[in-house]
């Protein structure tokens, strides 16, 4: 009755799921912009999904996790409170996630703490048995991965399938990297002495992470922790949760231990007390954290009240330069990979492109076509490479970036508007010339599909104006001088430099800032030093 009923509009969306979780009849508008879910009753099932998820119809529903993991225990908030989860493209509610505290965050810290002697006495060549296995479980279920990560975060599907490959390289480099987390053998300043310094797991990890990298984030904090054998609980964003529930349901299926890794979930409202017992709890050895530089100052103010290690990567506003002897297409491609992906919503996007006025007319052309012709839209349609930002606050961001810089002169070449009629969340990328450092942009991180020209005449003022900002996570430039390549990545003062390159994150390098953009590197052999601690032992053998 319900199928005839809607009928004229379109036909009927369902997936049968598991017990526990509701089964959904979905109807999406002739429009193709808005979805009508239409409970349809089923005995012993009471979960909501969102017409996008149930279009998406993975081959394992069961990775679709609605409760946190604590212990080797899937579980709901102790007051049995829950909080929506939003498909970021429809503004649906995909489904819940329990909404927890302080209590149930000491509870994941406690579990982690009792399991952590016995993973770390595992010999590194146990533990990558593990940790390998997870990852072949990641890449053999990369697909519904993808999906639900579409579905949370927004991203079109090719990326969120990009993501996911990428995220599991981490799993598979500290897999290897278990068995290599070697010491040091000092020649001694005494005789009958010896002097060695060995590496030990730090001790349990709390970690939090955001909403834009909602898989990479995870793997590229975990794998390292739980390959030199220190336990995780980690705080995914609200925003995202399932990708992260779905890496635990994985881990837990290759063999992980109770305890070793956990997720706590929570609202916004909760998230700060969540926080502010990873940090302030005693048992916790080492707090990471990726997100904005506000947040993460107050982290590290509160995990200095137990003098904690912490690892921050925070807010970005990386530089782009193109200089007169680059060659255009490699920048305009570069320029491309490093401002448009994920709609422009990472921490090494290129928030303010330098262009030198010799080729600056040129390039702007070229990159304003290429911009013009990107289709936005749902993830799952075919050809969209432009998804919805997270929400409607990050839309109203964006554009008031756009409206400042248009009111002080800047011209916009492509886009700079709203796109109602896809939704809420939808920006038209965007590419703004004339662009001076009165503008709003130059000095705050957008976190949106704008491209921001500005015109230079010598090296020294490009890189002046790159280095004007408390930020340095990554820079970006293009050349074909090799002179001026090595100069400018020493000059520049940012922690990552891609020289012709618009990618430059690798599960092999150290991925980290400088400045206001944290502490400490993710990937490479410098990622699993962040979570050992080196002992000095003095060993006399005159006996």
């Amino acid at each position: 009755r319900e199928t005839q009923r809607f009928a004229p509009r379109a036909p009927a969306i369902m997936i049968h799921l598991p017990t526990g979780i509701q089964r959904y009849s979905l109807f999406m508008s002739a429009s193709r912009r808005r979805f009508f879910p239409k409970p349809v009753v089923q005995r012993g099932l009471s979960r909501v999904m969102s017409a996008h998820a149930a279009a998406l119809k993975l081959d394992d529903p069961t990775l679709l996790r609605n409760q946190a993991f604590i212990n080797g225990q899937w579980v709901d908030a102790d007051s049995g409170a829950t909080v929506d989860v939003i498909d970021k493209a429809t503004g649906d509610i995909i489904n819940t996630v329990p909404d927890m505290g302080r209590t149930e965050t000491r509870r994941a810290i406690e579990a982690a703490t009792a399991s952590w002697d016995a993973w770390k006495e595992r010999t590194g060549k146990e533990r990558a048995v593990v940790i390998r296995k997870w990852y072949e479980l990641i890449r053999e279920n990369e697909m519904d991965l993808a999906r639900i990560m579409t579905a949370e975060c927004g991203k079109p599907l090719a990326e969120s399938v990009g993501e996911i490959r990428y995220g599991a390289t981490f799993v598979e480099w500290f897999a290897e990297e278990a068995k290599r987390s070697y010491g040091e053998w000092i020649p001694s300043d005494r005789r009958a002495n010896h002097i060695v310094v060995i590496k030990q797991p730090i001790g349990p990890v709390a970690a939090i992470t955001p909403w834009n990298f909602p898989s990479a984030m995870i793997t590229r904090k975990v794998s390292p922790a739980i390959a030199v054998g220190c336990p995780v609980i980690i705080k995914p964003s609200e925003l995202t949760p399932y990708s992260c529930l779905a890496l635990i349901e994985l881990a837990n299926r290759a063999g992980m231990p109770p305890g070793i890794f956990s997720a706590v979930v929570g609202s916004a409202k909760n998230t700060p007390e969540i926080g502010e017992e990873m940090c302030t709890n005693a048992l916790v050895r080492k707090v990471a954290f990726t997100g904005s530089t506000a947040v993460g100052k107050l982290l590290m103010k509160q995990a200095s009240s137990t003098v904690k290690k912490v690892a921050l990567e925070l807010g970005g506003n990386a530089p782009l330069i193109v200089f007169d002897d680059a060659d255009l297409d490699v920048a305009v491609k570069g320029t491309m990979a490093s401002k448009f992906r994920n709609a422009g919503q990472t921490c090494v996007c290129a928030n303010r492109i330098f262009v030198q006025e010799g080729v600056y007319e040129a390039f702007s052309k070229k990159l304003a076509e290429t911009v013009a012709a990107m289709k936005t839209g749902i993830g799952t349609e075919e050809g969209v490479v432009i998804g919805p930002l997270v929400s409607s606050r990050a839309v109203d961001k964006v554009d008031r970036h756009v409206t400042d810089a248009l009111a002080k002169g800047a011209r916009a070449l492509t886009g700079g508007t709203r796109l109602p009629e896809l939704g809420d969340g939808f920006y038209a990328p965007t590419v703004l010339a004339d662009m001076t450092s009165e503008m709003q942009l130059f000095s705050e991180e957008t976190f949106g599909p704008v491209a921001a020209l500005f015109k230079f005449k010598t090296d020294t003022e490009a890189i002046q104006l790159a280095n004007d900002t408390p930020y340095g996570l990554a820079g970006y430039f293009f050349t074909k001088d090799l002179k001026r390549a090595w100069r400018v990545s020493e000059e520049l003062d940012f922690g990552i430099i891609g020289v012709n390159e618009g990618i430059i994150s690798s599960e092999v390098a150290p991925f980290g800032g400088v400045k206001e953009s944290g502490l400490g590197r993710e990937g490479s052999h410098y990622g699993t030093e962040e979570f050992c601690e080196p002992k000095y032992i003095r060993m006399g053998i005159d006996y």
